[in-house]
C-alpha cells in the first residue's frame, strides 16, 4: 500500500526538488510557490488533505475556478496564460509525487491547460531602438555613474538578447575581450543554469568599458562581483532595470509597454530580418528547442508581407 503525505509537505518536497535537481531560478520558484499555495487552499476547501486523495475531478475543478471570477470573494478570473502556468505547477507536483512513490496515480495527467492566444513578440524598429539606447540616463537629475550604467545596460541588452534576470545576474568576470577590435563576448546563464557565450559588438563594448572605468568604481561601495550596481553598491534589481527601460522608452517617444524583454524580441527579429539562420538565433537566445525560436519568423514574415503589399504593382 502506498503511503500518502499531506499536500503541504508534498509541495515542500517538490519545491526542494525544483531547486536542488532542476536548478529552478528564484523567480520561477516564487511563481510555483504562489500557484501551489493557491492549489492547496482549493483542496483544503474541498476537504482534501493529502495528494493520494486527489482525483482528476479536483484538478479539473481547480482549473475551472482559476478561470472564473468570484466578486463576493474578491477573486478575478485569471488570463489563460496565468491559468496555464498554475496548471503546469500542479501537473509537475502530481508527476513528481507519483514518480516519488508518494501517490499511486497521477491525478493531473489528463488535465490539459488552456491554450493561450498566440501573441507575436513586439519588436522595436531599429531606429527607435537606437534612439531609446541613446536616451538612457538622459535626465539632468541622473548622476554620471547612473547615466553610464543605464547606457551600458541597454547596449548590452540589445547586443546580446539577454533576459532581464540574465543581465542583472552578470558578474564582471562574465565579460571578455571588451578592448579587442573585433568586439568581445559575454557569458549568459539562462534557465536551468545553462551557459551560453554571446558576442558583443563595438557599441556595447565601448559602453560597458566606459561604465567599468568611469562609473562602477563610484558605485562599488560594498565590493562584490556584480556587474551592474545600484546607488547603494548592491546588485541591481529587476524593478530598477524595468524602470530604466521605461524611462528611456518614454524619452524616446515609444509606447509605455516597452520592457526589458522587448530588447530580446528586437534582438531576435532584427537578426532574422538581416538574414541570420534560425538555428544560430536559437543558440544566441538560449532556447532549448528551435520551436520556441520560430515565433520570431512569423514577425519577419508579417514585415515582408507589409512591404510586398505596399510595393508590388499587383498587390492590390
Amino acid at each position: 500500500m502506498v503511503e500518502t503525505e499531506t499536500v503541504e509537505s508534498q509541495i515542500r518536497g517538490y519545491l526542494d526538488h525544483l531547486v536542488v535537481e532542476r536548478g529552478a531560478s528564484t523567480h520561477t520558484l516564487a511563481a510555483y510557490r504562489r500557484d501551489l499555495d493557491r492549489y492547496r487552499r482549493h483542496l483544503d476547501a474541498a476537504g482534501v488533505t493529502d495528494l493520494g486523495a486527489v482525483s482528476e475531478a479536483h484538478v479539473e475543478d481547480f482549473r475551472a475556478a482559476l478561470s472564473t471570477a468570484d466578486p463576493e470573494a474578491g477573486r478575478r478570473a485569471l488570463a489563460p496564460s496565468s491559468v496555464a502556468r498554475a496548471l503546469a505547477a500542479v501537473r509537475g507536483l502530481h508527476r513528481f509525487s507519483t514518480r516519488d512513490g508518494a501517490t499511486p496515480v497521477d491525478a493531473a495527467a489528463a488535465v490539459s491547460p488552456p491554450s493561450p492566444p498566440r501573441r507575436l513578440p513586439k519588436a522595436v524598429p531599429v531606429d527607435r531602438m537606437i534612439a531609446m539606447i541613446e536616451a538612457a540616463g538622459g535626465t539632468e537629475t541622473d548622476t554620471e555613474p547612473a547615466r553610464l550604467r543605464d547606457r551600458a545596460m541597454l547596449e548590452l541588452l540589445y547586443a546580446s538578447g539577454a533576459r532581464a534576470a540574465e543581465l542583472i545576474g552578470l558578474d564582471v568576470d562574465d565579460l571578455d575581450g571588451l578592448d579587442r577590435p573585433e568586439g568581445g563576448a559575454v557569458i549568459l546563464r539562462g534557465k536551468g543554469g545553462k551557459e551560453r557565450i554571446v558576442p558583443l559588438g563595438r557599441p556595447a563594448c565601448e559602453a560597458v568599458n566606459a561604465y567599468l572605468v568611469r562609473a562602477r568604481p563610484a558605485l562599488a561601495v560594498k565590493g562584490g562581483p556584480a556587474l551592474f550596481l545600484n546607488a547603494r553598491g548592491g546588485r541591481l534589481s529587476r524593478q530598477t532595470l524595468w524602470n530604466v527601460v521605461s524611462a528611456a522608452a518614454r524619452r524616446a517617444g515609444l509606447a509605455p509597454d516597452v520592457s526589458p524583454h522587448s530588447f530580446r524580441h528586437s534582438f531576435a527579429t532584427h537578426l532574422l530580418d538581416g538574414g541570420a539562420d534560425i538555428r544560430v538565433v536559437q543558440e544566441l537566445l538560449g532556447h532549448s528547442s528551435v520551436t520556441t525560436t520560430q515565433v520570431y519568423t512569423l514577425v519577419t514574415v508579417d514585415t515582408l508581407r507589409e512591404v510586398w503589399a505596399e510595393c508590388h504593382p499587383r498587390a492590390r
